[in-house]
């Protein structure tokens, strides 16, 4: 398989990637990772006429602690997220997610950003994101712009980016008091994407009820989407397994579910209802 021709430019810093994305418009394509959108290019899904590969840009890659929040660069790896001792305490979700990504290539290489900005709809950065209630920023020629998770994710390899704009950082508010977090997946056995994979983030008050809860839903519709009816059948609940099973049962009230050779809609529907109520016990039980 092989790509059809395209110009490579590799720019040092952001704003120089900035003014490239702005002079050639609609011709070209952000490189990031390059796990999504070369094999697209192979296949000519996707066949832009110029790429902009923002690899060599240093200053995107980081992992800090700020101000009450946890900011995260758009070029940071997988693994750089797996490995983490840092987000492995403040906020565990996110190398547990990092850690069933693809496998030990993908994730040396692959990026949060890239997935991210990708917008594919099995995908697990998603639903992390989504469970989180994170903003994401994005830069261009304008300056930035923060976008809420929840109005990121437009469709099916569609996000809220504009033209021109890079997607720069990923912001996460820190978690506190008694919090516990999970996801969980059936992953598609070659691919390794989720065919159903929910992560939940639940945080308990003092009589131990859930005070908070944030669940996202990958690989069952077109788009990662949050599952605001369980987060409310949760919230004020008591935790125990009837009232984890009973919002579980609504993680797919209202979407329209995928289906396809590997997995019928009735298939996922099972599945989004099963890792539910799996990853919310999970989380529940580590906000002890």
């Amino acid at each position: 398989m092989i790509p059809a021709q395209f110009d490579y430019l590799a720019p040092k810093t952001l704003d120089e990637a900035i003014a490239l994305l702005a002079q050639h418009a609609d011709d070209a394509k952000i490189l990031a990772g390059g796990h999504s959108l070369i094999p697209a290019m192979k296949l000519r899904l996707a066949m832009p006429q110029i790429l902009i590969d923002i690899g060599r840009i240093q200053n995107l890659s980081y992992i800090n602690e700020d101000g009450g929040q946890i900011r995260i660069g758009a070029m940071t790896t997988h693994y750089q997220l797996e490995s983490s001792t840092t987000l492995k305490q403040i906020c565990p979700l996110l190398p547990e997610t990092a850690a069933q990504i693809g496998d030990v290539q993908v994730r040396n290489k692959g990026t949060i950003g890239g997935s991210l900005a990708h917008s594919d709809p099995a995908a697990d950065w998603p639903a992390a994101i989504i469970a989180l209630r994170a903003e994401l920023v994005a830069t261009s020629t304008k300056g930035d712009r923060v976008i809420k998770c929840d109005d990121f994710f437009v469709d099916l390899l569609t996000t809220a980016l504009e033209p021109g704009e890079i997607l720069r950082e990923i912001r996460i508010a820190l978690p506190s008091g008694r919090t516990g977090q999970a996801y969980m997946k059936v992953a598609q056995p070659a691919s390794g994407f989720a065919v159903a994979g929910v992560a939940v983030t639940i945080t308990r008050d003092q009589q131990g009820r859930c005070q908070s809860a944030g669940v996202g839903v990958t690989g069952v519709a077109s788009k990662a989407y949050r599952a605001v009816g369980v987060e409310n059948a949760l919230i004020g609940g008591p935790l125990d397994a009837q009232s984890i099973s009973k919002a579980a049962s609504t993680v797919t009230d209202g979407i329209a579910i995928n289906g396809d050779l590997y997995a019928s809609e009735q298939y996922r529907h099972h599945l989004a209802q099963v890792y539910a109520r799996r990853a919310i016990e999970a989380a529940a039980q580590r906000a002890q």
